[in-house]
Parts: C-alpha cells; structure tokens; sequence
C-alpha cells in the first residue's frame, strides 16, 4: 500500500491498513526495541507502539516520513519503559530487597564498541557478532541497528533520537570504534588459545 494511502487508512481506523502497518513494522520494532532494551520478549514494545499509533495518527502531519514518526514512537517507548524498570528497582533497592540480584540481572555496564573491516566479519561467527553488538551501551546499539541494519539515512536517525545530525554522526563514528575494539579483541584471545593449542 502506498504510504499517502496507508496514513489515509490509519487516519479512518480501517483495519486493513493497521493489518498492513502490522505487517510491514512490527518486526522492525521488535529488533529496535531489542537492541534498546536488551530483552527477547517485546511484544509489550510492539502492542505500546501501536496503542500509540493509534491514538495519535490523526495529528500527524507528515512533516517527516511514517517510518520516521514510527520509529521515535518506539525510541520513546523503550524509553519509558527502561525508566519505569529503574524507577521499580531503585524502589526495591530502598527497601533492601535483593539488590545484588537486581544489580546483576537488570544494569547492564555500557561496553566500547566499533564497526570492523570486511576481513574482521568474515573471520567471526554471527553468533559473535551479535553477541559483541549486545554488550554494546543501549545509544550504540540502537545507533548500529538503525544505521547497519535498518539501513537509515543520518536525517532519519538525528529526527528518531531528536538529536542533531553532526552528533548521530560522531556518536555513531564511536559506537563503531567501539564494536571494532570488542571484535578485535575477541580474535586476539581466540588467536592466543588457538596458538597455545
């Protein structure tokens, strides 16, 4: 379906056109929200993002594209949700309930990452890239995912994380210094247990 007449749909509550939001985005969510939270299950990503497609279609005015406007509603979603999930923590922590546990299952230290060369991805399995990729900071991760994988421009990516374009660019150049570095380092360890053997 055509974008134009896809927002018209959207905009008159006809299903077919939300079957075919669903159809085209909800697998592109996910992975946002994925790389965002660090978490498999992101149905209640999705379903959120949708409740507020629903609810706010009718004042989009398509200053930006709806892959655009998509794509912030989720960032801000997963937002909300890693704020509530701090917020539910820091509550149980003042209240001396495990707090080695939810340390540990729930703060995820950002880790330097980098985008490497061709000879670097070929040598490492997609298991390793990916899981290089998720000990990534939260930023750099959705930075690579909206950049790498989802194939967007800098505009798209500056309007999704309301920032500015000079700075997706520079953080994004450092999210793959970063990744680069994890990669690197992984073949080194490798190489020093392969030379051992």
């Amino acid at each position: 379906m055509e974008e134009q007449k896809l927002i018209e749909g959207l905009k008159r509550s006809d299903s077919n056109a939300y079957s075919e939001l669903y159809r085209e985005y909800a697998e592109k969510i996910g992975g946002i929200a994925r790389s965002y939270l660090g978490v498999d299950d992101v149905e209640d990503v999705v379903q959120e993002v949708f409740i507020k497609i629903y609810k706010n279609i009718k004042k989009f005015r398509g200053d930006s594209s709806l892959s655009t406007w998509v794509y912030r509603i989720t960032v801000n979603v997963c937002k909300d949700m890693l704020g509530k999930k701090q917020r539910r923590r820091e509550i149980l922590t003042n209240f001396g309930e495990q707090e080695d546990e939810d340390t540990k299952n729930n703060i995820r230290e950002p880790v330097d990452d980098s985008m490497p060369s061709d000879e670097l991805m070929k040598t490492l399995s997609a298991e390793e890239i990916s899981k290089a990729i998720d000990s990534l900071s939260k930023e750099d991760k959705l930075l690579i995912n909206l950049r790498e994988i989802e194939g967007m421009s800098y505009e798209q990516i500056a309007e999704i994380m309301d920032k500015p374009v000079g700075t997706v660019k520079s953080r994004l150049h450092y999210a793959r210094e970063r990744l680069k570095n994890i990669l690197e380092s992984k073949l080194g360890i490798e190489g020093e247990i392969n030379d051992e053997v």
